[in-house]
């Protein structure tokens, strides 16, 4: 039995609960970066007649496994792969897509407990289609429209009561670096007059205004569900919970019947072994979902953090199907 943890090298409070956890239980795990192929990372896999997956050695930095010997991996957040600083701009483009298919190919072959495969990990991150699922599953979603025409856009939100809506990115609206600064596009209010013709220029998501009593962060893994309240404390939080995580305060809840059979439904759909839901719960006690994300965090709520991490360790050791 070997897991492997991919992740990038530093900066993972998350995965190295999990690590910590299974190297308490003696389970034997490789941490890698994939982003050290293939400057300071070596792959050779071998596959022929009557073999019917890929054999081979990858060396790393401090030490050298067998794919053959890998039994689970746990998929988190790998950096992309650092290519040769003097490759031109051409032979770089060349080597980052030879790189995905070799070194990315071969990984994505192993036949094992994946947590979760990057491949459904892809298709569950898109979130028109995660909220189309999830409706389909009996979750109930937001108003939402995604849209690139100014009219439409206006036309939604005077529709909704307040004529306000949630501007909401569509990708990552986690920090990014912008021309040296770091910066993040949260959550935000909008309302038909602050819409502008820049609209046209890509897609961009309104969803209704949920007027919320508080947040749901519910975490599944391996079909066992963990949910906590989160009551914000500060306007900002309100309106983005993110925004000030100091102002938060959180309390262990109980997830509606209907709200987890759509969940068990949801990610048996996208072939999910771990994901983390948020959901907005409004004065009616009707719950929305407005993310599904197949790879989010769950230290930040401490009442959860050690029963999470050993739902994880568990599953990487094989004590879950």
């Amino acid at each position: 039995m070997k897991v492997l943890v991919l992740t990038r090298s530093t900066m993972d409070a998350v995965a190295d609960m999990v690590i910590a956890e299974l190297n308490k239980r003696a389970v034997p795990v490789h941490r890698l970066d994939p982003g050290d192929f293939p400057e300071s990372l070596s792959t050779t896999a071998r596959i022929g007649p009557g073999q019917a997956d890929w054999h081979g050695t990858w060396r790393a930095q401090y030490r050298d496994f067998r794919l053959e010997e890998i039994t689970a991996v746990y998929y988190r957040r790998p950096s992309p792969f650092q290519l040769h600083p003097d490759l031109s701009a051409e032979d770089a483009q060349w080597a980052q897509g030879e790189a995905r298919a070799g070194f990315g190919g071969i990984l994505t072959s192993l036949r094992c407990v994946w947590v979760n495969h990057p491949h459904r990990n892809a298709v569950a991150d898109f979130a028109p289609v995660a909220l189309a699922t999830a409706s389909r599953c009996g979750l109930r979603v937001p108003r939402t429209v995604i849209t690139n025409d100014l009219t439409e856009a206006r036309d939604f939100i005077n529709t909704l009561p307040d004529q306000v809506a949630a501007y909401k990115s569509l990708g990552n609206s986690g920090p990014s670096t912008y021309e040296g600064q770091e910066y993040a596009l949260w959550t935000t209010q909008v309302r038909p007059k602050e819409i502008t013709k820049d609209i046209a220029r890509t897609a961009h998501q309104f969803q209704e205004w949920i007027d919320k009593k508080f947040e749901v962060r519910l975490t599944v893994v391996a079909g066992r569900m963990f949910a906590a309240e989160i009551r914000a404390g500060s306007e900002a939080s309100r309106i983005d919970f993110r925004r000030d995580y100091d102002s938060l305060t959180y309390r262990a809840c109980w997830v509606p019947d209907n709200v987890a059979h759509g969940v068990h439904t949801l990610m048996d759909t996208f072939g999910l072994r771990y994901a983390a839901l948020d959901f907005l719960v409004d004065h009616k006690d009707r719950w929305y979902l407005v993310d599904l994300n197949p790879n989010g965090q769950f230290g930040f709520i401490p009442e959860l953090q050690e029963p999470i991490t050993h739902a994880l360790a568990d599953l990487l050791e094989g004590k879950h199907p």
